[in-house]
Protein backbone atom coordinates (compact mmCIF):
# COMPACT_ATOMS: atom_id res chain seq x y z
CA UNK A 1 0.00 0.00 0.00
CA UNK A 2 2.30 2.01 0.99
CA UNK A 3 6.58 2.25 0.66
CA UNK A 4 7.82 0.50 3.77
CA UNK A 5 6.62 -0.76 6.81
CA UNK A 6 4.10 0.70 9.37
CA UNK A 7 4.94 1.52 12.48
CA UNK A 8 4.65 4.15 15.60
CA UNK A 9 7.14 6.57 16.91
CA UNK A 10 6.75 8.44 20.33
CA UNK A 11 7.81 11.64 21.22
CA UNK A 12 7.84 12.14 24.90
CA UNK A 13 5.35 15.03 26.36
CA UNK A 14 7.39 16.97 29.95
CA UNK A 15 5.24 17.53 33.07
CA UNK A 16 6.84 21.12 33.79
CA UNK A 17 5.49 20.75 37.37
CA UNK A 18 7.81 18.04 38.01
CA UNK A 19 9.89 17.44 34.88
CA UNK A 20 9.23 13.81 34.60
CA UNK A 21 7.99 12.07 31.42
CA UNK A 22 4.21 12.29 31.42
CA UNK A 23 3.10 11.08 28.33
CA UNK A 24 4.13 10.32 24.22
CA UNK A 25 2.36 11.70 21.36
CA UNK A 26 2.17 8.73 19.16
CA UNK A 27 3.55 9.15 15.67
CA UNK A 28 3.34 7.62 12.38
CA UNK A 29 6.50 6.23 10.64
CA UNK A 30 7.14 3.77 8.00
CA UNK A 31 10.18 1.92 7.30
CA UNK A 32 11.69 0.84 4.10
CA UNK A 33 13.47 -2.40 3.20
CA UNK A 34 16.76 -0.61 3.80
CA UNK A 35 15.76 -0.13 7.56
CA UNK A 36 15.46 3.84 6.61
CA UNK A 37 12.36 5.23 8.39
CA UNK A 38 10.27 8.31 7.38
CA UNK A 39 7.31 10.17 8.32
CA UNK A 40 4.33 8.86 7.05
CA UNK A 41 3.10 12.44 7.99
CA UNK A 42 3.33 14.13 4.34
CA UNK A 43 0.92 11.12 3.28
CA UNK A 44 -1.99 12.57 5.04
CA UNK A 45 -1.77 15.32 3.35
CA UNK A 46 -1.19 14.23 -0.31
CA UNK A 47 -4.75 14.85 -2.14
CA UNK A 48 -3.36 11.70 -4.50
CA UNK A 49 -3.18 8.97 -1.74
CA UNK A 50 -6.90 7.32 -1.53
CA UNK A 51 -8.52 8.23 1.59
CA UNK A 52 -9.22 4.70 2.30
CA UNK A 53 -5.97 3.63 2.00
CA UNK A 54 -4.84 6.52 4.64
CA UNK A 55 -7.78 5.45 6.85
CA UNK A 56 -6.39 2.09 7.21
CA UNK A 57 -2.95 3.60 7.85
CA UNK A 58 -3.89 5.54 10.28
CA UNK A 59 -5.94 2.45 12.21
CA UNK A 60 -2.80 0.03 11.71
CA UNK A 61 -0.02 1.93 13.47
CA UNK A 62 -2.97 3.40 16.12
CA UNK A 63 -3.64 -0.08 16.94
CA UNK A 64 -0.03 -0.92 17.12
CA UNK A 65 0.61 2.49 19.15
CA UNK A 66 -2.33 1.20 21.69
CA UNK A 67 -0.55 -2.31 22.29
CA UNK A 68 2.46 -1.12 22.64
CA UNK A 69 2.09 1.65 25.08
CA UNK A 70 -0.79 -0.48 27.33
CA UNK A 71 2.37 -2.49 28.78
CA UNK A 72 3.20 0.63 30.56
CA UNK A 73 1.54 1.41 34.19
CA UNK A 74 2.05 5.40 34.08
CA UNK A 75 1.13 8.32 31.88
CA UNK A 76 -0.92 9.24 28.87
CA UNK A 77 -0.18 8.47 25.12
CA UNK A 78 -1.84 11.38 22.21
CA UNK A 79 -3.22 9.90 19.04
CA UNK A 80 -4.36 11.89 16.24
CA UNK A 81 -8.15 12.03 15.35
CA UNK A 82 -8.76 13.58 11.81
CA UNK A 83 -12.87 15.67 11.98
CA UNK A 84 -13.05 14.54 8.13
CA UNK A 85 -13.01 10.78 9.16
CA UNK A 86 -15.56 11.47 12.01
CA UNK A 87 -17.74 13.30 10.14
CA UNK A 88 -17.93 9.78 8.08
CA UNK A 89 -19.23 8.09 10.85
CA UNK A 90 -23.42 7.72 10.89
CA UNK A 91 -25.00 9.33 14.28
CA UNK A 92 -25.16 6.97 17.09
CA UNK A 93 -22.94 4.32 15.59
CA UNK A 94 -20.47 2.82 17.73
CA UNK A 95 -16.56 4.54 17.57
CA UNK A 96 -14.12 2.59 16.32
CA UNK A 97 -11.28 3.87 18.63
CA UNK A 98 -13.64 3.06 21.91
CA UNK A 99 -13.86 -0.27 20.69
CA UNK A 100 -10.88 -0.82 19.92
CA UNK A 101 -9.72 0.77 23.36
CA UNK A 102 -12.13 -1.91 24.69
CA UNK A 103 -10.56 -4.48 22.49
CA UNK A 104 -7.07 -3.70 23.70
CA UNK A 105 -7.66 -3.22 27.52
CA UNK A 106 -5.67 0.18 27.57
CA UNK A 107 -8.33 2.34 29.66
CA UNK A 108 -9.49 5.77 28.41
CA UNK A 109 -8.22 7.90 31.04
CA UNK A 110 -4.57 7.11 29.16
CA UNK A 111 -5.40 8.29 26.52
CA UNK A 112 -5.87 11.71 24.43
CA UNK A 113 -7.32 12.16 21.18
CA UNK A 114 -5.73 15.38 19.35
CA UNK A 115 -8.16 17.10 17.10
CA UNK A 116 -5.79 17.92 14.17
CA UNK A 117 -8.03 19.73 12.16
CA UNK A 118 -11.45 21.78 12.62
CA UNK A 119 -13.23 20.87 9.14
CA UNK A 120 -16.72 19.50 8.51
CA UNK A 121 -19.56 19.47 10.63
CA UNK A 122 -19.26 21.35 13.84
CA UNK A 123 -22.32 19.57 15.37
CA UNK A 124 -21.09 15.95 14.34
CA UNK A 125 -17.74 16.75 15.89
CA UNK A 126 -19.05 17.91 19.07
CA UNK A 127 -21.38 14.96 19.06
CA UNK A 128 -18.54 12.43 19.05
CA UNK A 129 -15.73 14.27 21.07
CA UNK A 130 -18.57 14.56 23.85
CA UNK A 131 -18.85 10.87 23.55
CA UNK A 132 -15.20 10.31 23.45
CA UNK A 133 -15.19 12.92 27.06
CA UNK A 134 -17.88 10.05 28.41
CA UNK A 135 -15.87 7.28 28.20
CA UNK A 136 -12.73 9.49 30.08
CA UNK A 137 -11.04 10.09 27.07
CA UNK A 138 -9.18 13.98 27.50
CA UNK A 139 -9.09 16.23 24.13
CA UNK A 140 -6.67 18.28 22.52
CA UNK A 141 -6.81 20.74 19.87
CA UNK A 142 -3.60 20.91 17.49
CA UNK A 143 -2.29 23.36 15.97
CA UNK A 144 -3.68 25.70 18.32
CA UNK A 145 -3.65 29.68 17.36
CA UNK A 146 -2.76 28.93 13.64
CA UNK A 147 -6.53 29.99 12.08
CA UNK A 148 -8.31 32.84 13.69
CA UNK A 149 -11.48 31.12 12.34
CA UNK A 150 -10.95 28.07 14.81
CA UNK A 151 -11.63 29.99 17.81
CA UNK A 152 -15.57 29.52 17.67
CA UNK A 153 -14.82 25.69 17.43
CA UNK A 154 -12.42 25.78 20.01
CA UNK A 155 -15.01 27.02 22.08
CA UNK A 156 -17.43 24.78 21.21
CA UNK A 157 -15.30 21.46 21.34
CA UNK A 158 -14.29 22.74 24.93
CA UNK A 159 -11.29 20.57 24.73
CA UNK A 160 -9.40 19.56 27.95
CA UNK A 161 -5.86 20.76 26.55
CA UNK A 162 -4.36 23.25 23.89
CA UNK A 163 -1.29 22.66 21.44
CA UNK A 164 0.35 25.60 20.54
CA UNK A 165 0.54 26.12 16.06
CA UNK A 166 4.35 25.48 16.16
CA UNK A 167 5.91 28.21 13.95
CA UNK A 168 3.62 30.74 16.25
CA UNK A 169 5.01 29.25 18.98
CA UNK A 170 8.71 29.31 17.14
CA UNK A 171 8.46 32.81 15.99
CA UNK A 172 7.06 33.94 19.46
CA UNK A 173 9.81 32.63 21.74
CA UNK A 174 12.22 33.93 18.86
CA UNK A 175 11.06 37.90 20.22
CA UNK A 176 10.84 39.25 16.83
CA UNK A 177 7.22 40.66 15.66
CA UNK A 178 4.45 41.04 17.87
CA UNK A 179 3.76 37.24 17.92
CA UNK A 180 5.03 36.64 21.51
CA UNK A 181 2.01 39.04 22.97
CA UNK A 182 -0.26 37.17 20.88
CA UNK A 183 0.40 33.71 21.98
CA UNK A 184 0.41 34.84 25.38
CA UNK A 185 -3.07 36.05 25.00
CA UNK A 186 -3.94 32.70 23.64
CA UNK A 187 -2.37 30.83 26.82
CA UNK A 188 -4.17 33.24 29.06
CA UNK A 189 -7.22 32.40 27.18
CA UNK A 190 -6.52 28.77 27.52
CA UNK A 191 -5.84 29.64 31.48
CA UNK A 192 -9.03 31.03 31.62
CA UNK A 193 -11.30 28.01 30.14
CA UNK A 194 -9.53 25.40 32.50
CA UNK A 195 -7.59 24.32 29.22
CA UNK A 196 -4.06 22.99 29.98
CA UNK A 197 -1.23 24.36 27.34
CA UNK A 198 1.38 22.09 25.17
CA UNK A 199 4.13 23.87 23.58
CA UNK A 200 5.58 21.66 20.46
CA UNK A 201 8.45 21.91 18.99
CA UNK A 202 10.87 22.82 21.87
CA UNK A 203 14.17 22.85 20.48
CA UNK A 204 16.46 25.32 22.42
CA UNK A 205 16.39 26.61 26.40
CA UNK A 206 14.90 29.74 24.73
CA UNK A 207 12.19 28.49 23.68
CA UNK A 208 11.33 26.53 26.74
CA UNK A 209 11.70 29.76 28.96
CA UNK A 210 8.97 31.14 26.53
CA UNK A 211 6.48 28.21 27.12
CA UNK A 212 7.13 28.41 30.75
CA UNK A 213 6.07 31.87 30.61
CA UNK A 214 3.01 31.23 28.72
CA UNK A 215 2.16 28.52 31.00
CA UNK A 216 2.62 25.43 29.64
CA UNK A 217 1.76 22.37 31.88
CA UNK A 218 3.66 20.14 29.05
CA UNK A 219 6.78 20.67 26.64
CA UNK A 220 7.78 18.17 23.33
CA UNK A 221 10.57 18.90 21.08
CA UNK A 222 13.78 17.88 20.52
CA UNK A 223 15.33 19.38 23.45
CA UNK A 224 14.24 16.67 25.66
CA UNK A 225 13.25 13.88 22.76
CA UNK A 226 13.16 12.85 19.49
CA UNK A 227 10.25 10.33 17.96
CA UNK A 228 11.59 6.91 18.86
CA UNK A 229 10.29 3.23 18.60
CA UNK A 230 10.95 2.81 22.53
CA UNK A 231 10.05 4.58 26.23
CA UNK A 232 11.91 6.14 28.05
CA UNK A 233 12.71 5.96 32.03
CA UNK A 234 9.94 8.46 33.33
CA UNK A 235 13.52 10.28 35.06
CA UNK A 236 15.38 10.42 32.55
CA UNK A 237 15.26 14.38 31.50
CA UNK A 238 14.43 15.13 35.20
CA UNK A 239 17.50 16.60 35.94
CA UNK A 240 18.42 18.34 32.59
CA UNK A 241 14.89 19.82 33.20
CA UNK A 242 15.67 21.09 36.59
CA UNK A 243 18.41 22.89 35.68
CA UNK A 244 16.59 24.98 32.96
CA UNK A 245 13.52 25.64 35.08
CA UNK A 246 16.21 27.20 37.67
CA UNK A 247 17.38 29.28 34.52
CA UNK A 248 14.33 30.27 34.06
CA UNK A 249 13.39 31.51 37.39
CA UNK A 250 16.69 33.02 38.10
CA UNK A 251 16.31 35.15 34.66
CA UNK A 252 12.54 36.20 35.95
CA UNK A 253 13.81 37.30 39.21
CA UNK A 254 16.88 39.32 37.55
CA UNK A 255 13.66 40.72 35.74
CA UNK A 256 12.20 41.88 39.05
CA UNK A 257 15.66 43.63 40.67
CA UNK A 258 15.08 45.45 37.20
CA UNK A 259 11.64 46.70 37.88
CA UNK A 260 12.71 47.51 41.71
CA UNK A 261 15.29 49.21 40.40
CA UNK A 262 13.23 50.96 37.97
CA UNK A 263 10.78 51.97 40.91
CA UNK A 264 13.45 53.69 42.89
CA UNK A 265 14.21 55.89 39.84
CA UNK A 266 10.52 56.68 39.32
CA UNK A 267 10.66 57.80 43.04
CA UNK A 268 13.64 60.34 42.33
CA UNK A 269 11.97 61.39 38.90
CA UNK A 270 8.64 62.13 40.49
CA UNK A 271 10.26 64.03 43.39
CA UNK A 272 12.07 65.75 40.74
CA UNK A 273 8.86 67.07 38.72
CA UNK A 274 7.35 67.79 42.18
CA UNK A 275 9.54 70.61 42.82
CA UNK A 276 9.30 71.01 38.88
CA UNK A 277 5.77 71.65 39.28
CA UNK A 278 6.22 74.26 42.36
CA UNK A 279 8.47 76.11 40.97
CA UNK A 280 5.84 76.86 37.59
CA UNK A 281 5.96 73.35 35.71
CA UNK A 282 8.56 75.44 32.85
CA UNK A 283 9.36 72.88 30.22
CA UNK A 284 12.98 73.92 30.26
CA UNK A 285 13.20 73.47 33.72
CA UNK A 286 12.52 69.70 33.60
CA UNK A 287 14.94 67.21 34.71
CA UNK A 288 17.39 66.14 32.28
CA UNK A 289 16.94 62.63 30.77
CA UNK A 290 20.30 61.51 30.85
CA UNK A 291 19.30 60.95 33.94
CA UNK A 292 16.34 58.96 32.98
CA UNK A 293 17.30 57.94 29.29
CA UNK A 294 13.88 55.63 29.43
CA UNK A 295 11.44 58.60 29.59
CA UNK A 296 9.12 58.72 26.92
CA UNK A 297 6.95 61.62 28.34
CA UNK A 298 5.15 63.08 31.15
CA UNK A 299 2.36 64.42 31.88
CA UNK A 300 -0.66 65.75 34.86
CA UNK A 301 -4.58 64.97 35.10
CA UNK A 302 -6.68 65.92 37.40
CA UNK A 303 -8.18 63.29 40.10
CA UNK A 304 -10.93 61.88 37.49
CA UNK A 305 -8.46 60.77 34.24
CA UNK A 306 -8.72 64.31 32.06
CA UNK A 307 -5.27 65.29 31.08
CA UNK A 308 -4.78 68.73 32.48
CA UNK A 309 -1.13 69.91 30.81
CA UNK A 310 0.43 68.89 27.22
CA UNK A 311 2.58 66.17 27.20
CA UNK A 312 6.14 66.90 27.69
CA UNK A 313 8.56 65.11 25.20
CA UNK A 314 12.41 64.99 24.93
CA UNK A 315 13.40 65.85 21.02
CA UNK A 316 16.80 65.32 20.68
CA UNK A 317 17.91 68.57 22.20
CA UNK A 318 15.22 69.80 24.10
CA UNK A 319 11.74 69.59 25.83
CA UNK A 320 8.49 70.09 23.80
CA UNK A 321 5.06 70.27 24.67
CA UNK A 322 2.15 68.32 22.68
CA UNK A 323 -1.12 69.94 23.31
CA UNK A 324 -3.06 67.28 21.23
CA UNK A 325 -4.16 65.46 24.23
CA UNK A 326 -5.48 68.33 26.61
CA UNK A 327 -8.96 67.58 28.00
CA UNK A 328 -8.40 63.21 27.13
CA UNK A 329 -9.80 61.18 29.63
CA UNK A 330 -7.74 57.78 30.45
CA UNK A 331 -10.02 57.06 33.37
CA UNK A 332 -10.85 53.74 30.84
CA UNK A 333 -6.79 53.15 31.14
CA UNK A 334 -6.37 49.74 33.14
CA UNK A 335 -3.24 51.65 35.04
CA UNK A 336 -5.43 54.69 35.67
CA UNK A 337 -7.52 52.50 38.28
CA UNK A 338 -4.95 50.47 39.49
CA UNK A 339 -3.20 53.72 40.74
CA UNK A 340 -6.59 55.27 42.34
CA UNK A 341 -6.52 52.20 44.11
CA UNK A 342 -3.33 53.48 46.27
CA UNK A 343 -4.61 57.18 46.03
CA UNK A 344 -3.46 59.31 49.01
CA UNK A 345 -0.24 61.73 49.25
CA UNK A 346 1.99 59.28 50.39
CA UNK A 347 0.50 56.44 47.33
CA UNK A 348 3.57 53.99 46.18
CA UNK A 349 4.75 54.34 42.52
CA UNK A 350 2.37 51.87 40.42
CA UNK A 351 3.20 50.67 36.60
CA UNK A 352 1.19 49.07 34.15
CA UNK A 353 1.52 45.98 32.03
CA UNK A 354 3.34 46.48 29.29
CA UNK A 355 1.24 48.01 25.78
CA UNK A 356 1.76 48.91 22.43
CA UNK A 357 1.99 53.09 22.45
CA UNK A 358 -0.72 54.64 19.95
CA UNK A 359 1.50 57.61 19.18
CA UNK A 360 5.17 56.10 18.77
CA UNK A 361 4.22 52.67 18.30
CA UNK A 362 7.01 52.04 20.99
CA UNK A 363 6.30 49.14 23.67
CA UNK A 364 5.36 51.24 26.73
CA UNK A 365 4.84 51.11 30.63
CA UNK A 366 3.14 53.86 32.53
CA UNK A 367 3.71 54.75 35.67
CA UNK A 368 1.75 56.98 38.02
CA UNK A 369 1.16 58.98 41.54
CA UNK A 370 -1.19 61.02 43.16
CA UNK A 371 -0.36 64.10 44.46
CA UNK A 372 -1.90 67.59 46.06
CA UNK A 373 -3.81 65.58 48.34
CA UNK A 374 -4.79 62.92 45.47
CA UNK A 375 -6.15 65.94 43.70
CA UNK A 376 -3.42 65.61 40.64
CA UNK A 377 -2.36 62.43 39.05
CA UNK A 378 1.17 63.02 37.75
CA UNK A 379 1.81 60.13 34.92
CA UNK A 380 5.04 58.51 33.14
CA UNK A 381 5.33 56.74 29.94
CA UNK A 382 8.66 54.50 29.43
CA UNK A 383 10.04 53.69 26.76
CA UNK A 384 10.88 49.48 27.68
CA UNK A 385 13.31 49.13 25.15
CA UNK A 386 15.48 51.17 27.68
CA UNK A 387 14.76 47.98 30.04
Amino acid sequence: MFNGQPLPYFQPLIDTATGRIAGYEALARLRDDDGNVTSAGPLFTDPEVNPADLRELDRCIRRMALERFRDTPDGFISLNISPSWVSQLQPGMPLPSLQLLEEIGLPADQVVFEITELQGSIEQLRDVVQRYRQAGIRIAIDDFGAGYSMLDRVLALEPDILKLDIQLFRKAASGNGNSGDFVRALALMAEKSGCWIIAEGVETEQELHFALECGARYVQGYLFGRPDENFLPAESVQQQFSEMRDHYVHEKLAEREKLANLRKSLACLFADLRVWLSKGAQPAHLPSPEDYPWLLRCFLCDAHGTQISPNYEWKGDAWHTDPRYLDHNWSWRPYFYQILAEAGEDSRVILSNRYRDATTNQYCLTSGLFIDDSRHLLLVDIDTSFL
